[in-house]
C-alpha cells in the first residue's frame, strides 16, 4: 500500500479525549469539507476538514460525524455518515467506503448512509442541551467561501433555536497542538521523505536548469516515498526570486552564481513536514553569501535555544528579533547609530526579515493552536529565521521541525544537510 493508514486507536483516542472536554448532555456535529469546483465540469481535488480526519481518519467527501457521549442508548453515542456507494459511483470514481471499512479505519462501531442523518437528527437533537459545532479559527483564516459546517451551523441554528450552541475549535485546538506518538511517527517519516528528495536534488542543482525540474525530482521522490505530494505548494526559488516570500511560480533558469531556496516538504498519511534550505547554485557559496547563511543558521541555533515550555511565542519572537538586529548589524546592513535611533513600532530588523520565526505543524502545514498558550511539551514547531537582501539577490531561509521537549527539543529534520560545508560538499 502506499501510504500505511494509522490504526483505528489514534481516531477512537482523540475522539475520546474531546468527548472528556464537552458539557453534559453535549452533542458534536463536524462535517467533511466540500469538492469545490473549477471549470467546466472540472473539479480542485479535495482536502478534508481537518477536525473531522483528526477524529476519524475519513479523507472521503460528503462525511458527517455525530458524537453524543452521554446518548441514553451506547448506539447512539458515536455514528458517522457516509455517502452512499453504487454501482455508477465504482464505475466512475471508484467504490466508496463500506461500512465495514468505515469501522476498520475510525473505530466507530455505528455506521449510516447519509440518508438517515436528518432523521437521526430530528430523533436525537432534542435529547442534547448543548451543541457543538466546528468553526475555523485559525488567526490567518479566509472564511469568506461557505463550507458544509457553515452552511450546517445556519440550517441548525435555524430548526433548533433555543439549544446551547457551543465553539468546538477553542477544545479541539486544545487537543490538536498536543501530538501523541503516532502523530509525532507519522511527521518523522514525512520528513525522512522530505530529506530524500532534498539529497536527491543536491547533485543535480547546476546553471541552466529550470525551476520546474527542481520541483519535478521533489515529487518524484516524495510519491514514490509513499507521500501523496506536496505538504504545501512548493517554493523553488532562484536569484531574485529567493527574496519573494511566496514565490510558487518556479519558472526561471537557475543562473551561475545564484542561491535556490527551497521551501518544499512532504506529507505523510495526512501529517505535514515543513523544510527550508537555502545552496548555492554553482555548488559553491561566495563569501558574501556563506556570511549571510552563517548569520541565519546562528539565529536558527538562538531560536531553538530559547522556544521551551513556558514562553510566549510573542515574546518569543521579540527575542528572536532583537538577535537577529545583532547579525544584521555585524553584516552592515544596519548600523549601530540607526539601530539606537529606531522606534518599537518601525525596527529597523523587518527590512530584512520580516516574516514570523516559528508555527505550530500538524495536520496543517500553519496548525491549529490556542491564541495566548505558552509553549509547551508535546507541541510541534517550525523555525524558520531569514535574511533577505534583494540589492544583492541574496534570500536566504532555513527551516526545520522541533518537537519540544520537557528537557531539550527534538530536531525532526537534524539528518537532513545543514552545515554549508556538507551542502558542498554533496554538490560536489
Amino acid at each position: 500500500m502506499r501510504t500505511a493508514h494509522p490504526s483505528a486507536d489514534l481516531f477512537t483516542a482523540h475522539r475520546k479525549n474531546l468527548a472528556y472536554l464537552l458539557k453534559p448532555n453535549s452533542i458534536a456535529i463536524i462535517h467533511s469539507n466540500d469538492t469545490y469546483p473549477s471549470n467546466a465540469d472540472a473539479s480542485l481535488p479535495f482536502k478534508q476538514n481537518s477536525d473531522l480526519f483528526y477524529l476519524s481518519g475519513i479523507s472521503q467527501e460528503e462525511t458527517i460525524l455525530f458524537l453524543f457521549p452521554d446518548a441514553h442508548d451506547p448506539n447512539d453515542r458515536e455514528i458517522l455518515f457516509l455517502r452512499e456507494t453504487n454501482e455508477t459511483l465504482s464505475i466512475w470514481e471508484g467504490a466508496k467506503l463500506t461500512k465495514s471499512q468505515c469501522t476498520e479505519t475510525t473505530g466507530v462501531a455505528r455506521v449510516e448512509w447519509l440518508s438517515a442523518f436528518q432523521a437521526l437528527l430530528q430523533r436525537l437533537i432534542p435529547l442534547a442541551e448543548n451543541i457543538y459545532l466546528p468553526t475555523n479559527e485559525h488567526l490567518r483564516a479566509d472564511t469568506s467561501i461557505a463550507t458544509r459546517n457553515s452552511t450546517f451551523i445556519r440550517e441548525i441554528q435555524s430548526r433548533y433555536p433555543l439549544h446551547n450552541y457551543q465553539r468546538l475549535a477553542p477544545l479541539i485546538n486544545q487537543l490538536r497542538v498536543i501530538k501523541s506518538e503516532v502523530e509525532i511517527s507519522l511527521t518523522k517519516t514525512a520528513c525522512r521523505i522530505t530529506e530524500a528528495g532534498f539529497r536527491r536534488i543536491l547533485p543535480i542543482v547546476s546553471p541552466g536548469l529550470g525551476e520546474w525540474e527542481i520541483e519535478a525530482e521533489f515529487i518524484h521522490e516524495f510519491i514514490r516515498s509513499g507521500s501523496r505530494g506536496f505538504a504545501y505548494p512548493p517554493i523553488i526559488a532562484s536569484g531574485k526570486n529567493t527574496c519573494i516570500l511566496h514565490y510558487t511560480a518556479n519558472d526561471q533558469l537557475m543562473k551561475n552564481g545564484d542561491l535556490l531556496l527551497l521551501d518544499v516538504a512532504a506529507e505523510y498519511a495526512g501529517w505535514n513536514s515543513d523544510m527550508t534550505r537555502t545552496i548555492p547554485v554553482s555548488g559553491k557559496f561566495t563569501p558574501r553569501q556563506r556570511d549571510v547563511y552563517n548569520a541565519v543558521l546562528r539565529v536558527m541555533s538562538y531560536a531553538n535555544s530559547i522556544l521551551r515550555p513556558g514562553i510566549f511565542l510573542s515574546d518569543f519572537q521579540k527575542a528572536v528579533l532583537q538577535f537577529m538586529e545583532t547579525e544584521l548589524i555585524d553584516l552592515k546592513l544596519i548600523s549601530r547609530a540607526d539601530a539606537a535611533m529606531q522606534t518599537e513600532e518601525k525596527p529597523l530588523v523587518k527590512k530584512y526579515f520580516m516574516h514570523g520565526t516559528s508555527h505550530h505543524l500538524g495536520l496543517d502545514v500553519h496548525d491549529v493552536s490556542p491564541p495566548n498558550q505558552p509553549v509547551a511539551a508535546g507541541m510541534l514547531f517550525t523555525i524558520e529565521p531569514g535574511i533577505y537582501i534583494p540589492d544583492e539577490n541574496i534570500g536566504i531561509r532555513l527551516e526545520n521541525n522541533y518537537l519540544i521537549g520537557a528537557s531539550e527539543n527534538f530536531d525532526l529534520m537534524s539528518s537532513i544537510p545543514l552545515d554549508p560545508n556538507e551542502i558542498e560538499s554533496l554538490m560536489a
